[in-house]
Parts: structure tokens; C-alpha cells; sequence
């Protein structure tokens, strides 16, 4: 008798593990991701992830499980940054969860191109790539409207110039490791070539 007990114990708990990864992660609480917004992530991105400094990305918009996939690698170090890392730090896998879910919830303002003598050469390069140089159209994984697919590729449409640039720059160099595809892709490009495409970005057809 005390055999069987213990075999039906052992299958309520079984079947209780397995409803449980059954019903996946829990939905992410846009309001616990709102307070890690504003406590941990204004200085640099503001309390919402809109268009604060150029030098750092906007978040608003940004795929939830892009924003979960870069906090990941800063946290262990794949994505080298030595603000990012301390902070990504202090998140547990819920907290990612739940403060990319609140930027991704926020729609992002549209940005506008300041160069209207290389916005051909940037939107040529997007739509087109450099095919001399073997480098791909850009619209090829982020969409031709810079929307990007989630997890893999960034939502770029009216990211700032500068930080698209930067990090364009950091690919080429190698000191930005967390995707050999767009090291390779960076390596090609010359400097006017990124800038051209970086501008382009955060406007797309905005200038005319």
C-alpha cells in the first residue's frame, strides 16, 4: 500500500511539473517593466525609451525579444559594454521580460534625416546593398520599413543616426561580437557608406 501511494504522489507531482511548463513563462507585467524603466534605464534611455541622448538607442518600439536577447548578452558578457553589462547585471530573466514588453507596448516618434546629399547613397545602400562589395540590402532582414523581424534583427526605423553609426563602427572593429553576420556585412562598408546608411535610417523617406 505504501508503494502505491508513494508511485501516485510521484505522478500528481509529474503531472503538475508538466502542466506547469505546459502553460510556458508567465506573461510579462508591463507595470513591474515601467518601474525598472524608470529606476533603472532613464538615466540613459529616459523614463520611456523615447529619443533622449543620440549617442544611445531608442527602445520604444523596439521586438520585446530582441531588447530580452541583447540585456542576455550584456548580462554574460557576449555583448561587451561596460555601462550595459553592470546593469543588465541586477535583472533577473523576469525583469527583461517584463521591462522590454513595456518598451515594445510604446510607440516610438519618427525620426527625420539631417543629410539630404547622402540620403540617395543610404537609400541605395538599404534597398539595395553594395553589390561590388558584397554587402547585402539592409531591407533584406530589418524590412523595407526598417521593422525588423524579433529576436534577430532590430526594428530600425527612426533609431538615431549616431548610435546606428556607432554601433555600424563597433561591428567593423570586432568590439561589437554578438553577430558575425553584421561584422562581416560592417567590414565592407566604408566610413561615408555608414554614415550614409545611418542617416537614412533614422528617417528613411522622410527627407526629400
Amino acid at each position: 500500500m505504501k508503494s502505491l501511494c508513494v508511485v501516485a504522489l510521484a505522478a500528481l507531482f509529474a503531472t503538475s511539473v508538466m502542466a506547469d511548463e505546459a502553460k510556458g513563462p508567465a506573461k510579462p507585467d508591463l507595470a513591474k517593466g515601467e518601474t525598472i524603466s524608470k529606476t533603472v534605464c532613464a538615466a540613459c534611455h529616459t523614463a520611456d525609451g523615447s529619443r533622449g541622448i543620440p549617442t544611445n538607442p531608442i527602445l520604444q518600439g523596439q521586438h520585446a525579444d530582441y531588447l530580452v536577447k541583447q540585456l542576455t548578452e550584456f548580462k554574460a558578457g557576449k555583448r561587451d559594454n561596460a555601462v550595459m553589462k553592470p546593469m543588465a547585471s541586477t535583472l533577473s530573466e523576469d525583469d527583461m521580460r517584463n521591462v522590454a514588453a513595456f518598451y515594445e507596448s510604446k510607440s516610438a516618434k519618427a525620426g527625420q534625416s539631417k543629410h539630404k546629399e547622402s540620403v540617395a547613397l543610404g537609400e541605395k545602400i538599404w534597398r539595395g546593398g553594395i553589390a561590388d562589395k558584397q554587402v547585402p540590402a539592409c531591407a533584406g532582414c530589418h524590412g523595407p520599413a526598417g521593422a525588423g523581424i524579433p529576436a534577430q534583427y532590430a526594428r530600425l526605423a527612426g533609431q538615431h543616426a549616431e548610435y546606428v553609426g556607432a554601433q555600424l563602427g563597433l561591428f567593423r572593429s570586432g568590439k561589437r561580437a554578438n553577430s558575425p553576420q553584421m561584422a562581416t556585412i560592417a567590414a565592407r562598408m566604408s566610413d561615408a557608406e555608414i554614415a550614409a546608411v545611418s542617416d537614412y535610417v533614422e528617417g528613411l523617406n522622410t527627407v526629400k
